[in-house]
């Protein structure tokens, strides 16, 4: 090539290249040349066509604090005047309520919901599910800032603590099947007739390991740890209902899949994720504790005095151990006493000098001794408790209207003690007594 012609190509190059740049550099400044105002508004209008463009409204499912909380399904359907009309599974009002909203514009855009609604239940902080939570209700808020869009999908972040939530498109079959969440719950809580015991077993192609699993209602949140000497993994995890099954999040990662989606399967009443290459998760019951401990032999003759207390009007009544079936063997007392009486407390007594006893106490009425020996079953690691007198007259018999729940204290098979990891707002040491042969589990303070 001659010299001539190679310089004529090189100048076409670079002249080609000072066009391309140019051409950015025009973009640029024409994004630049935008005022701040210019965007944000630019932004609403985004904002403002992205909320109407879906038919059936958007659906989020709002963790508003994943390391306490759970999920709570929302339902929008926004309408060009500024009203909304919303929905939720955060209690058993899952109908639609209608209110107003506004696209903002601060220093960013956002969407509020300026009148109440369903979504308020969640920022009111004189509406709070546990204690440990007074005054800062369920974590919640009302204002989101807009991030943008992604696959059809509304990105915000939460004004109260920075959390990204999404809308997606939400469908008439979202609508119409709201309440069916409220009836995953129930499985999710688990029925008197399942057994007392989960886990969380994991499988990531070719080895199972085992967590504890253990749910609480009333923040809609798990924790499970695993139950094998030197594996020290453990999942915590709010839960999220929807028809079908459940939504965890954080989720659980098995070999680098993350498992967020568990499908409910009413026969056994397992909760299973699927991944790819064998990979799963599963939720499901058990007949017997993951481990069993020795702290039943706190019950057993020639120990010092041990006292167990479990009281109506106290933290005991919400823990999470509790069953079911604990609850309706309450309501079964009370039923059975005349008008202005109840139960108040179940206590037990071991190696007091009296004797080993079960103290019941009543609201309008004298308390009762069940008077009873502990034997050891050393294999099973349990407790079994047998009838000695009624307030020590060997004569009488059980009375009528504690007959149905103290029968499970005196479970032929045992009990099974536990001494778990949380505590019930004191610091008193919380232990579990769990029938061996039912599903009946009563938590109480290890007072003495």
């Amino acid at each position: 090539m001659k010299m001539k012609q190679l310089y004529k190509y090189l100048f076409a190059a670079v002249l080609i290249l000072q066009l391309i740049a140019c051409n950015d550099n025009t973009d640029a400044e024409k994004l630049f040349n935008e005022t701040p105002t210019t965007r944000l508004n630019n932004q609403k209008t985004e904002l403002s066509e992205a909320l109407l463009s879906s038919p059936q409204g958007w659906k989020a499912v709002y963790f508003t604090d994943n390391t306490v909380l759970g999920g709570y399904t929302h339902l929008f359907r926004f309408a060009a005047d500024g009203t909304v009309v919303m929905a939720s599974d955060f209690d058993s009002d899952t109908d639609a309520h209608k209110s107003e909203y506004a696209i903002q514009v601060g220093s960013t855009v956002s969407l509020t919901f300026t009148t109440k609604n369903r979504i308020h239940l969640l920022s009111d902080s004189n509406n709070y599910p546990i204690p440990a939570l007074r005054a800062k209700g369920y974590l919640g808020d009302f204002q989101f800032l807009y991030y943008g869009q992604e696959n059809g999908e509304i990105i915000f972040r939460t004004n109260r603590n920075n959390q990204e939530l999404r809308f997606v498109k939400a469908t008439a079959e979202d609508w119409a099947d709201l309440s069916k969440n409220l009836v995953m719950e129930q499985n999710v809580i688990g029925g008197e007739e399942r057994p007392l015991f989960r886990l969380l077993e994991t499988n990531d192609g070719t080895t199972t390991h085992k967590f504890d699993f253990s749910f609480t209602p009333a923040t809609r949140f798990a924790n499970s740890n695993s139950i094998e000497s030197g594996y020290s993994v453990s999942y915590d995890m709010g839960v999220g209902y929807t028809p079908t099954g459940i939504i965890v999040s954080p989720a659980v990662e098995v070999a680098g899949q993350k498992l967020s989606n568990f499908t409910y399967n009413d026969a056994d009443g397992s909760f299973t994720a699927t991944g790819t290459g064998g990979i799963s998760a599963v939720i499901k019951y058990t007949t017997k504790p993951l481990v069993l401990t020795d702290d039943y032999k706190f019950l057993l003759p020639g120990k010092p005095l041990s006292w167990f207390g479990f009281f109506v009007d106290d933290y005991t009544i919400d823990s999470p151990a509790n069953s079911p079936l604990l609850y309706a063997e309450l309501e079964k007392v009370n039923a059975m006493l005349p008008a202005g009486q109840s139960i108040a407390s179940i206590q037990i007594y071991a190696n007091h000098s009296i004797g080993t006893f079960i103290y019941y106490t009543f609201v309008g009425r004298s308390a009762l001794f069940h008077y009873v020996t502990a034997e050891e079953d050393a294999d099973g690691k349990k407790v079994i408790l047998k009838h000695q007198s009624w307030n020590g007259n060997t004569t009488v018999a059980t009375p009528a209207f504690l007959a149905s729940i103290d029968k499970y204290f005196m479970d032929t098979e045992g009990l099974y003690v536990k001494a778990e990891s949380f505590r019930l707002y004191y610091s008193d040491p919380v232990y579990t007594f769990t029938s061996a042969s039912s599903p009946f589990r009563m938590t109480t303070w290890k007072l003495q």
